[in-house]
């Protein structure tokens, strides 16, 4: 147990839940981490899951889970747009108890992949797509269109994702004009 984690399960309405999660998790030889705020629990330094809460559910999330065989079927995609990563969804700990056996074994499975060094054929940023108005912004910027290039395809992919998300033109092109500067800076959408 890291001692810099410990707040994580003294706080909001599923300490329960996730005290029983980091026992489970913490009983596999992982290493547990604090990243992006949540417990991160890695091997030689490399993610393979996380515990993470939410206002309807806490869950065990796998950073390489589109690649396990979840013979059970409890696998989530959070979103259509997450490539990589599965959930397991909790909202008691009843649900963690009768899972404990099944979650381990996961876990290991985890481990394995981690170990194998698969990784999971992410889609490429120009498979995303480009709304007009961040387009047209591109070919009248060479500016804006250098700087976009020179993010990270994961910068790239959350603004095309954040401006495609948008279901009217006027909404995509207040979004796209309030985040020029931080594309022209370097810096992703959550920067």
């Amino acid at each position: 147990m890291n001692p810099k984690v410990d707040f994580f399960f003294g706080k909001g309405q599923w300490q329960e839940e996730t005290r029983l999660l980091r026992e489970i998790v913490l009983s596999c030889g992982l290493n547990e981490e604090l990243k992006w705020g949540v417990p991160c629990y890695s091997l030689e330094k490399k993610n393979v899951v996380l515990i993470h809460t939410f206002k309807d559910y806490c869950a065990v999330l796998f950073f390489k889970g589109a690649l396990m065989k979840d013979p059970k079927g409890i696998l989530i995609q959070q979103t259509e747009n997450v490539q990589a990563a599965r959930q397991v969804r909790f909202t008691d700990a009843k649900e963690i108890v009768k899972l404990k056996s099944t979650l381990k074994a996961y876990i290991k499975e985890a481990i394995v992949l981690e170990k194998s060094g698969q990784k999971v054929e992410m889609k490429k940023t120009a498979e995303f797509a480009m709304p007009d108005e961040f387009k047209t912004k591109l070919q009248s910027s060479p500016g804006l269109k250098k700087a976009f290039a020179a993010l990270t395809p994961g910068r790239q992919r959350g603004y095309l994702l954040y401006f495609s998300s948008a279901k009217q033109a006027t909404t995509r092109e207040a979004r796209v004009e309030k985040y020029i500067p931080k594309i022209l800076d370097g810096f992703g959408l959550e920067d």
